[in-house]
């Protein structure tokens, strides 16, 4: 039996406001670490204590991803104003 492929193009990806997006979750997951945090020794007690731990590391990962998608955005921006700027004419071309 032969492999199936597909036979048409994969679609363009979706492009967002990924920054936004990134600094949104940060802050929510920091939010949601700094909710807990008065109730450790519940969490603590009940054998919960990774949910605390869970939030600030989706915190600290926030972080890695806010720097992350600032330097993607940022290359972005260049390559679409490299790409412009060699598809106008020149004055002196002509």
């Amino acid at each position: 039996m032969a492999k199936w492929t597909p036979t048409h193009e994969a679609p363009e990806p979706l492009e967002g406001p990924i920054v936004p997006t990134i600094i949104g979750l940060t802050i929510l997951w920091f939010a949601l670490f700094l909710v807990q945090l008065p109730f450790y020794g519940w969490f603590d007690d009940h054998g919960h204590l990774w949910w605390l731990w869970t939030c600030l590391a989706g915190a600290g990962l926030g972080l890695i991803g806010i720097w992350y998608v600032r330097g993607r955005d940022a290359a972005l921006k260049r390559v679409a104003t490299a790409a412009s700027a060699t598809e106008t004419p020149s004055p002196a071309a002509e």
